[in-house]
């Protein structure tokens, strides 16, 4: 199930979605089918403006409020630290930050500061991963080579996903002050489901974009970041219609 969630939920992406589509519309259009040959060419054309920082920004900008920040004044005490998995580049070769993907590794920054900041809080890093290398793991050994002691650190290498991150770590958390780091677009979808399992937490988003401060030219040029931060918000677009879809077959399914 989590294998053919993940296929399918990667083929709806902005990239895959229009890329397939358009090839589906130019078989046909080469049929004489003329308006296989429009909507083949509104695909693509669709997916340079999704790759233009300009539109790219109109989008996100709206589900990237500041407030879903850390802020220190506000909270006193802090008794754990979670930090969400995210990308990672299994390489033995090379030291574990050096495997960690550069959202993994905004996330991981972002726990630490906080743990340094409260040095009291334990710090548990998520995420399982791929090749026996875990995100979790990877997060760990990072954690310690930046000055994090081991005995405050605590893994979580099973979850393959939120959904799971949240049902492992909920007997750990719950009554506790918890700070939930994660990317900014993910946290609604991450806080709900946290909340699911009883488990109250605290904002700390990070991974943050902001393609206006770029110079014009370079807002209206397509390119590969701009369409990896749609296809990110597209991700949670479609996180919140699975889960939707599984509370409405099962109120207790996520």
């Amino acid at each position: 199930m989590f294998t053919v969630k993940k296929i399918l939920g990667g083929l709806l992406m902005p990239l895959p979605l229009l890329g397939l589509f358009a090839i589906i519309m130019l078989l046909l259009a080469f049929k004489g089918r003329k308006s296989a040959l429009f909507m083949a060419l509104l695909s693509c054309i669709t997916l340079l403006l999704l790759s233009t920082p300009l539109v790219a920004n109109l989008i996100i900008k709206p589900n990237q409020p500041t407030a879903l920040a850390f802020n220190a004044l506000k909270h006193p005490k802090i008794d754990k630290i979670v930090v969400l998995g995210c990308d990672v580049n299994p390489n033995p070769a090379l030291s574990a930050n050096n495997q960690l993907g550069n959202c993994a590794l905004t996330r991981l920054i972002e726990g630490i500061k906080l743990a340094k900041h409260y040095p009291n809080a334990q710090l548990i890093v998520s995420g399982g991963g791929f090749y026996k290398i875990t995100n979790s793991s990877l997060m760990y050994q990072t954690a310690i080579n930046l000055g994090i002691s081991k005995h405050r650190l605590v893994q979580n290498p099973s979850a393959m996903d939120t959904a799971a991150e949240a049902k492992l770590l909920a007997a750990q958390l719950v009554d506790y002050k918890v700070a939930l780091v994660t990317s900014v677009l993910h946290m609604p979808r991450a806080k709900d489901l946290f909340n699911a399992q009883g488990v109250e937490v605290i904002p700390a988003a990070t991974d943050y974009h902001n393609f206006a401060a770029l110079p014009l030219h370079r807002q209206l040029t397509p390119n590969a970041d701009a369409l990896r931060v749609v296809t990110q918000y597209s991700h949670e677009l479609m996180g919140k219609m699975w889960i939707k879809l599984r509370r409405a077959m099962d109120a207790e399914a996520l």
